[in-house]
């Protein structure tokens, strides 16, 4: 009973002493009512963050891709289904444009005709951007075979108006052309072209050369430098135009062992090889165009026509020269690039892509020469 009456006095003598302030003078209430104001808001609790707020396990650590060529050829077959099944379920067969996604051709074949050898779907020969039938000289049938493969695997109308999936056809499409023109004596396509082919010698791949000493690619004790390399695959090429192709004329290496800027080749030698790529057959002319894009080099692209064209059959029949082909002409082009892979190892769907795509070039160019 007695803490019951003493917790009341309590309460009345501390609620007496409230109001005694409230009676006082205002300045003295000020230091209160700040403290109220700013300790009026209300407090929140911080949130932690723990690893149970991001669902799922935590991520692996990176690796290195490491596959074998199986598993990167399957890889690539699943993206292909499943990029073929994108395109089946986009076609829409009420669009005037979805019987191009259709292929209206159940067989391909090669017919002789009086005027040449003719691709043919089912009976429709093939025929080129100007509505011309493509006709091929009799003695191209491997040429022709190759154009008919190449149709044979289109899987639609709509693939035949893009480039890349028929490239034999847009070559010979090109030679075509330039034959065409010449007939008309219009001289314009091979002006243009003789144009943007001489621009490739002054930075020929065959020619430029890696500086003797490279601080930022060591080469091993007992291994060859990469300028070795360069100038023990361009020197047998080059060796073999400035005696048969473009005899008595100076080809030099643009890059000096200790120097960054390109030199000039001499004016009689760009005279000479201009000359001589102008007088070039439509085929070859064609071919040479092909091959030039393919590897960036002009003498490489010419040594590989010397080789396989026809035209230049007493060339040919030379004893004790090397042979030349696609792999060979390849290996001089990429030099620098294959010393890379082997120092710090191969991009995978760069290298690999790149490695069979200038031997496809080169492959098309042999075909349409020889």
């Amino acid at each position: 009973m007695e803490s019951v009456v003493h917790r009341a006095v309590l309460r009345a003598s501390s609620s007496l002493s409230v109001r005694r302030q409230a009676t006082r003078p205002h300045q003295k209430l000020q230091p209160l009512r700040l403290a109220c104001a700013l300790h009026s808001s209300a407090s929140k609790e911080a949130t932690p963050v723990h690893h149970h707020t991001v669902p799922g396990p935590p991520p692996q650590a990176p690796r290195a891709a490491v596959s074998s060529a199986q598993e990167r050829v399957a890889r690539k077959r699943h993206q292909a289904d499943l990029l073929k099944k994108g395109k089946e379920l986009r076609t829409n067969p009420e669009k005037p444009t979805s019987i191009l996604k259709k292929r209206f051709w159940k067989d391909v074949l090669v017919k002789d005709t009086p005027e040449g050898l003719q691709v043919h779907l089912d009976t429709r020969p093939v025929r080129l951007a100007s509505r011309q039938v493509l006709n091929l000289p009799h003695h191209k049938r491997a040429l022709a075979a190759s154009i008919a493969a190449e149709w044979d695997q289109l899987v639609s109308a709509q693939q035949a108006l893009k480039h890349h999936y028929i490239p034999l056809t847009s070559l010979t499409s090109r030679a075509v052309d330039i034959e065409a023109a010449d007939h008309a004596n219009d001289p314009a396509i091979r002006d243009a072209m003789a144009r943007v082919l001489m621009r490739y010698l002054a930075t020929d791949t065959l020619l430029c050369w890696a500086p003797e000493r490279n601080i930022h690619d060591p080469t091993p004790e007992g291994k060859k430098t990469l300028r070795q390399l360069q100038r023990e695959a361009a020197e047998p090429i080059t060796g073999f135009l400035t005696t048969q192709v473009f005899p008595g004329v100076e080809i030099r290496p643009i890059l000096d062992a200790d120097s960054i800027i390109p030199a000039k080749q001499p004016e009689a030698t760009r005279s000479v090889i201009e000359a001589w790529l102008r007088n070039l057959p439509a085929f070859e002319l064609a071919a040479l165009e092909r091959a030039v894009l393919a590897t960036k080099s002009l003498l490489v692209a010419s040594r590989l026509i010397v080789e396989w064209s026809p035209s230049f059959a007493s060339i040919q029949q030379l004893n004790g020269r090397q042979p030349f082909g696609v792999e060979e002409a390849a290996k001089a082009a990429t030099m620098e690039v294959m010393h890379q892979i082997a120092q710090w190892g191969e991009v995978e769907d760069s290298h690999d892509v790149e490695y069979q795509d200038v031997r496809r070039q080169l492959g098309s160019v042999v075909l349409l020469v020889s």
